[in-house]
């Protein structure tokens, strides 16, 4: 079963393959000011709906994750990076992390958060 979602004003929206396990809660200063719950996808399993040119990108410190928002409503959308789960960058694996929170009509409470402490660790 598959999950569509949108920013606030529907200009960007998007779609995945399958429910998510789990959501993912990081406490750098990026995400946690844009105040994001993740989900993580291969590139294979994300679908952009709407025109690329709607996305805007922001990238800090190594420019290797790019944040992605809608260009007009400013909500944090999806970001595309390397695997980082064995604690380096993987470039043949990337992942796409989408904001759950923007999941259409979806119960974020059915899921566990894993919080991850990316205050202290990058």
């Amino acid at each position: 079963m598959g999950l569509q979602g949108s920013c606030h004003c529907g200009r960007t929206r998007f779609e995945v393959d399958t429910v998510p396990a789990s959501l993912t809660r990081c406490t750098c200063s990026s995400c946690s000011k844009r105040g994001a719950l993740w989900a993580y996808y291969t590139p294979e399993s994300f679908r952009l709906l709407t025109p690329a040119g709607d996305v805007a990108t922001y990238r800090w410190q190594t420019q290797t994750v790019k944040l992605n928002f809608c260009a007009n409503c400013g909500c944090a959308t999806f970001n595309e990076s390397p695997d980082w789960s064995g604690g380096e960058p993987d470039f043949d694996n990337p992942k796409i992390a989408v904001n759950a929170r923007l999941f259409d009509d979806f119960d974020l409470d059915a899921l566990p958060v894993e919080v991850i402490d990316g205050r202290n660790l990058w």
